[in-house]
Parts: C-alpha cells; structure tokens; sequence
C-alpha cells in the first residue's frame, strides 16, 4: 500500500500542485472557455494587473475581470505577442 504525505490528503492543495500554469502576456490573443454574444471567442489581452482587461476581437468590447477569474475562464493561447 501506498503511503501519501499527509499534505496530499488537502484536495484543494494536492489541485493546486498538479495544475499547469498559464502563462499569458500583454497583447496576447487567447481564447476563452465560454464564446462572446457576439459570436467570437477570441480576445486580445490589453492590460495585465490584479485585474486583466481583454477586449473581442470581434465587437472590439472590452471587460474587466480579475486575475484569478481571467486564469479560470481562458482555455488557452492562440497567439503570443512578440
């Protein structure tokens, strides 16, 4: 039988060790899990912060989110600024 560390037994830790980091940058094009009423999911990042501003690049409106909600809510990097 396998012996685990007891800091294995925090779910909520144990998620927090085997999640993969996002890495994200200024002007960077992402897509985001869920698609803009307007149709496009994909978003360019405008500002980085606390709080991260993305804007559609379809309807070009921009939104505010924080973070931590930002990196639970993008699927991934379609293209990295240069």
């Amino acid at each position: 039988m396998i012996e685990y560390p007891s800091w294995r037994k925090s779910n909520k830790m144990w998620r927090s060790l085997k999640m993969e980091e996002k890495t994200f940058q200024l002007n960077d094009i992402v897509e985001m899990k869920k698609q803009h009423p307007c149709g496009t999911n994909r978003w360019k990042i405008i500002r980085l912060g606390m709080d991260i501003r993305i804007k559609c690049l379809g309807c070009s409106h921009s939104v505010l989110l924080p973070r931590k909600e930002f990196v639970r809510k993008m699927k991934k990097v379609i293209d990295h600024a240069d």
